[in-house]
């Protein structure tokens, strides 16, 4: 058998960590039918990467065993190893797969699919199996890969590649979620969408048969390969990425499983040679779709003579895509400080730029603008630009309606309470200082000041007597006419004039209706 060279990690970890980074930005926003779609996306992808990486490592276990059979002595201890390295990593594997399953049939039952999730937005059977008191599934993962992470990372030696598995398998909760008390599965799995804790199962396999490959190929690397003839040569294409934004390149390095570093091969791609000594294809892509990058690689084996191998590979090109949300509400008030979000899958905040026509725009920073639209019944348009592959690409446009801050709710603050009319004790109302008023809608919380009012209070033969406030407080005039004022009497506060902070003044529809308690 020929040696194995060890892989080369950055191309295909790029691709799964950048594909972890948009699973990651789904989660942010809300479950909606296109969010489920992209979890579903994403899984797909990182079950593609795990069969692949867990081909490489069935290859790697043949040959292994090929080796053994050969020379028992001189294998024998590496075999051992990759044995054990199989065994622990097929029982993390294999109770990951345990848990996608039970997740999903507490969620669509009996006749449950993980690849056909039915309820893929239940937010109820994550927690369900996995923090249940009486069975804690998620403890028992949690120790599953703190054990398996402790044992594989003892066998690589490059502190690279140790630091690159103790990350993609961490278990350390951030540290907002540690001021809120959460472990790591409460912070994974607590009011998780199914579609999302199968995703982050999935993920968790993928790294596992990553981790796995990486001791695989420094074990082989022990065994001395050259007494050992070279069996079998395939081409293989390595892309930066498989999913290219529209006006950004596919980048794809072309080689050979079996390596001669004294003989560089040649390599084709549509018929002409790349000239490059490492042999990368790189293209612009100008328009979107799914394309093939096909050819041959050419080279002399030990014998002198000329062995060919053809290999091709799909990509698929998409247009810019951007996601901007306004943090508390679908539209913007104007002369109001409006927070909204930005971002680009696949793109890092600090890449990502947000300008706004119709207001004005601050920066807040990671992905956080505050928006202050100013013309009422108009438009504010904002544009988002990412700064990838060296230049500035105009990812979207988003046009948002422009209102008038909605008329706040008047009030008699007694307390930690707001009375807004009905039946008040007398004390409560001696206490009270004036009015108040507010939009609290469980969306908005916006304090308005209130410029004043008019009660009207009725003598003895039922005359109206107003009395006019200039500002938020009771005149002592409005006092004394309450304190004279008799159980089950009754008064009204009118034409409550307030300001809110986009600066415009309104007068308030409707009373507030006071009867004596």
């Amino acid at each position: 058998m020929g040696k194995i060279k060890k892989k080369q990690i950055s191309p295909r970890q790029k691709m799964i960590n950048l594909m972890y980074v948009v699973l990651m930005a789904m989660l942010a926003l809300n479950v909606s039918n296109d969010v489920l779609k992209g979890f579903t996306l994403v899984a797909e992808k990182l079950e593609l990467s795990t069969r692949n990486s867990a081909d490489i490592n069935g290859e790697i276990y043949k040959d292994f065993a090929e080796q053994y059979k050969a020379n028992p002595t001189k294998v024998g201890e590496w075999y051992e190893k990759a044995q054990r390295v199989r065994a622990m990593s097929d029982s993390l594997y294999n109770l990951a797969d345990e848990l996608k399953m039970a997740i999903v049939r507490k969620a669509d039952g009996a006749r449950a699919d993980v690849h056909n999730i039915r309820n893929g937005e239940d937010l109820e059977a994550a927690s369900q199996v996995m923090l249940s008191p009486l069975e804690p599934r998620g403890k028992e993962l949690y120790n599953a890969i703190t054990v398996y992470r402790g044992r594989i990372t003892k066998m690589v030696t490059d502190p690279k590649k140790r630091r690159l598995i103790e990350t993609s398998l961490g278990t350390e909760v951030p540290k907002g979620a540690r001021a809120m008390g959460k472990n790591w599965q409460e912070y994974i799995f607590e009011a998780t969408p199914v579609a999302a804790a199968v995703t982050m199962l999935t993920k968790l396999q993928n790294d596992v048969r990553y981790a796995e490959g990486e001791v695989l190929h420094e074990l082989i690397g022990n065994i001395d390969m050259k007494d050992i003839r070279v069996n079998q040569v395939n081409a293989y294409v390595i892309p930066n990425s498989r999913v290219i934004v529209q006006g950004g390149r596919y980048e794809a390095q072309i080689i050979m499983a079996a390596v001669d570093t004294t003989s560089t091969p040649s390599v084709y791609v549509g018929g002409r040679e790349i000239t490059n000594s490492k042999g990368i294809y790189e293209t612009v892509c100008s328009s979107t779709g799914e394309f093939t990058i096909s050819g041959f690689i050419e080279m002399l084996n030990g014998e002198g003579r000329k062995i060919r191998r053809e290999f091709s590979d799909k990509y698929t090109v998409i247009p810019p895509a951007a996601t901007l949300s306004a943090d508390l509400m679908n539209v913007l008030y104007a002369g109001y400080d409006n927070p909204v979000s930005v971002s680009v899958p696949g793109v890092p905040t600090n890449r990502i730029s947000l300008s706004m026509t119709g207001g004005s725009l601050v920066q807040k920073g990671d992905g956080h603008y505050i928006a202050r639209p100013t013309n009422v019944g108009g438009e504010a348009v904002f544009t988002v630009i990412a700064n990838h592959d060296g230049r500035s690409q105009e990812m979207g446009k988003f046009t948002y309606r422009v209102r008038k801050l909605p008329d706040p709710t008047a009030y008699i603050p007694t307390g930690d309470s707001h009375f807004m009319g009905g039946k008040m004790a007398k004390s409560a109302m001696m206490a009270a200082s004036g009015l108040g008023a507010a939009i609290d809608d469980g969306l908005l919380n916006i304090p308005f000041q209130v410029l004043g009012f008019e009660t009207v209070f009725f003598d003895n033969l039922g005359n109206a007597v107003p009395e006019v406030s200039a500002g938020s407080s009771f005149t002592d005039r409005q006092k004394n006419l309450m304190r004279g004022l008799s159980r089950g009497k009754r008064f009204f506060i009118t034409k409550i004039r307030a300001q809110g902070p986009d600066g415009v003044q309104r007068t308030l529809n409707g009373a507030i209706e006071v009867i004596v308690n």
